[in-house]
């Protein structure tokens, strides 16, 4: 009854397990639906190191999933930068600061690095980039300092892939087979598994173009096998698309995963997702419009649509956590470019094909080579995911025209900095650090983050 005291006799080992009960199998028991079992959520963050980091996509995901990046390794300048300013957002989002965060967005000014912000937050947290080159003369010295960055923590996975250049049909073309094969970035495969031998993760996750399955006939590919097995990992890759997990890009990709041979680990399985979304309408349509040229590299931009109107940007998580982006800048352009951009734009319109450099009149053509590279005007497609985003676009524009519906010459363009980002499923709240070249450069070498947190929530489920 009610209120009424009951008086039993019970042993320890008794009370030892009602203790267990009411501790653990209660809360499971609540976080079950009709029967079916319901998994807690693992507490533990999963540490990892990130290689050839770029501006941080893979571990933009692996940190949304719960992860916790020990060090990014990066040599390029500008995005060691944004990954210092992305680890200190971090920082401030989990302490609840990130009012410091917005001031530094809404003062930031042009040709200016994100020392202030970084001066908010612990030296470690942005001592976690390491701005270096990977290879036989860096490479104790990096492990030096991840020695000091990890301290007693265990590394459980390692993410990352060599630059792709050397692998890229792009790359053979432009730089010539002969070049290609001395490209000492055909070797970078074996220092990330100098990497795996001295850190000994449970998983490490290597990406890259399909070209590292046949670049030297093969060859770099087999020896990474056989040197991660030597090591007493297992190694599996699929070729994968981005737009059936998430990503509002046909980016195809070779996703590599090793696992120690000891343990009841297995390739991540990804289900092929239902992609209903479109460029134009679902990833685009909330941002203000621009004219080529138009938007600041620095300063606040307001959505011009409400989150719930924009059902992809928030099942990906890509509007962020603040109530405004920026970085909507776009590229200037001159008559010639744009009239070409009006003749692609009407093309695709009315046929859904890419226009071709032949097709473009003469006195418009500044190229002399009309025998390959012929889709160097392409449309982004508003009616599906776009084409893949790779750094050229640092370069100039017009393989990503944006899907002006009614084109003319004043308002056609290529897409802006924000908008390259969202089909990269950069969060919204990113900050590209460095020029609006460095930026585009940064976006188009990243690995697209929702396709990395997808990865990553797979693995986390596997690990112990």
């Amino acid at each position: 009854p009610q209120g009424q005291q009951i008086k039993t006799k019970t042993n320890p080992n008794t009370e030892v397990l009602l203790e267990i009960i009411v501790l653990f199998f209660v809360p499971l028991w609540r976080n079950c639906k009709m029967g079916e079992f319901v998994h807690m959520p693992k507490k533990r963050k999963y540490n990892i190191i990130d290689l050839f980091a770029g501006a941080g996509g893979l571990s933009e995901g692996f940190v949304q999933a719960g992860f916790n990046p020990i060090a990014h390794i990066e040599m390029d300048h500008y995005a060691c930068d944004t990954l210092r300013t992305r680890a200190a957002f971090h920082y401030l989002k989990e302490t609840n600061q990130l009012a410091i965060y917005e001031q530094y967005l809404k003062n930031k000014k042009e040709r200016e690095n994100g020392q202030w912000l970084w001066d908010q937050v612990p030296a470690s947290v942005v001592n976690t980039v390491i701005q270096a080159t990977i290879g036989e003369d860096t490479l104790n010295e990096i492990f030096s300092k991840v020695d000091a960055l990890k301290s007693r923590k265990r590394i459980d996975v390692i993410v990352g892939g060599p630059p792709c250049q050397a692998y890229s049909i792009a790359g053979r073309a432009r730089l010539g087979k002969e070049v290609i094969q001395k490209d000492p970035r055909n070797e970078l495969y074996k220092y990330y598994v100098r990497f795996i031998e001295r850190y000994k993760p449970k998983m490490f996750v290597f990406e890259n173009v399909l070209g590292i399955l046949t670049a030297k006939d093969g060859q770099p590919f087999a020896d990474l096998q056989r040197l991660v097995r030597d090591l007493g990992y297992e190694i599996e890759y699929q070729v994968q698309l981005a737009s059936e997990h998430g990503v509002m890009q046909s980016r195809q990709r070779v996703i590599i995963v090793g696992w120690q041979n000891n343990r009841r680990y297995h390739y991540p399985i990804l289900p092929v997702e239902d992609n209903p979304y479109q460029v134009l309408r679902d990833v685009f349509s909330d941002l203000p419009i621009r004219r080529a040229g138009e938007g600041k590299l620095c300063g606040v931009v307001s959505y011009t649509k409400p989150l719930s109107e924009m059902v992809y940007l928030q099942n990906a998580n890509i509007r962020g956590c603040l109530d405004f982006t920026t970085q909507h800048i776009a590229r200037p352009n001159n008559l010639n470019d744009r009239e070409i951009y009006v003749m692609a734009l009407t093309k695709f319109l009315e046929t859904h094909k890419q226009l071709s450099y032949k097709e473009i009149p003469a006195d418009h053509q500044t190229h002399k080579n009309i025998d390959s590279f012929l889709n160097r005007f392409s449309v982004v497609n508003p009616y599906g995911s776009s084409h893949t985003v790779v750094a050229h676009i640092a370069m100039d524009g017009h393989y990503y025209i944006y899907p002006t519906l009614h084109p003319t010459v004043e308002d056609v363009r290529s897409i802006t900095i924000r908008e390259a980002a969202r089909l990269q499923s950069f969060p919204d709240d990113y900050f590209f650090e460095g020029s609006r070249s460095a930026a585009y450069k940064q976006i188009g070498n990243a690995v697209p983050v929702r396709w990395a947190y997808k990865i990553a929530v797979e693995i986390k489920n596997m690990l112990p």
